[in-house]
């Protein structure tokens, strides 16, 4: 069985106000519910555990009973840093051959997507979600600019990360000493990565999954946060004014797209 870990424990400042941000609602519905919907619709994902801040667990069981979460196994508080609670998540997993761990408000993530990076992570033992990288990046050292990275060899890691139940295990067995080294740990896949040293017999490498090419999924993903910290903003009536108006913007973009590979 493969099991989903939506982890949706932080505060959320970084979009203001008082309210988590994956607790703010998008057309009535809270963004969480928005991305738990998406595991729901795909094949892959048997299971899904959800960790939230600790005062909100009891809300959020009531939360996903009224929009019907069928997939939710358990809710979990989570800990003091993200890669912390991704482990209140995973010590929660009965049995489980595949462990998908995703941002909770990440809702642009695609059903198909989810499907083939847990396939991906069941050839390999390790798989992550990836798109190209845009802009141009600079190697800043002492204020000043050392060298220009070359976009071919870089990618934005996205979620969902998935890994095999027993390689993700050993990964987390090394957090308390990563983090007492004082190294940020920012994705799951960052913690398999230190696995994968010349001593280790069982050395792998992470697949890399691309993300889909539709360019509105593209502009979706680009700017994921500023649109959710917009929308969230909005009244119902704004909400389906710019819902209409994006439907006819994926329409454009999606006959773009396919007139280039017509050509």
């Amino acid at each position: 069985m493969n099991v989903a870990i939506v982890v949706a424990a932080g505060k959320g400042t970084r979009l203001g106000g008082d309210q988590p941000k994956q607790f703010l609602e998008l057309r009535g519905v809270p963004i969480i519910i928005h991305t738990l919907r998406q595991f729901e619709r795909c094949e892959a994902i048997k299971e899904i555990i959800v960790v939230v801040p600790a005062e909100s667990t009891a809300a959020f069981s009531s939360l996903a009973e009224k929009f019907e979460v069928r997939k939710l196994s358990r809710v979990v508080s989570g800990g003091a840093t993200r890669a912390q609670s991704v482990l209140c998540g995973f010590n929660a997993i009965g049995n489980a051959e595949i462990v998908a761990v995703h941002d909770g408000v990440r809702p642009f993530v695609m059903p198909d997507e989810i499907d083939r990076v847990v396939a991906a992570a069941r050839a390999g033992g390790a798989a992550i979600l990836v798109a190209p990288v845009a802009d141009t990046i600079k190697d800043i050292e002492n204020g000043r600019i050392k060298r220009t990275l070359t976009r071919h060899n870089l990618r934005r890691a996205l979620t969902p990360q998935c890994f095999s139940y027993d390689l993700l295990k050993r990964a987390f067995d090394e957090l308390d000493q990563v983090e007492a080294a004082g190294i940020e740990v920012t994705d799951d896949s960052l913690l398999v990565e230190r696995l994968d040293e010349p001593s280790d017999r069982r050395a792998f490498r992470i697949r890399l999954t691309r993300a889909g090419d539709d360019a509105f999924g593209k502009m979706a993903r680009a700017h994921e946060e500023w649109i959710v910290s917009v929308l969230s903003g909005l009244s119902r009536k704004e909400h389906a004014e710019l819902f209409r108006l994006l439907a006819k913007v994926k329409s454009h973009a999606l006959g773009i797209t396919e007139r280039k590979d017509g050509a």
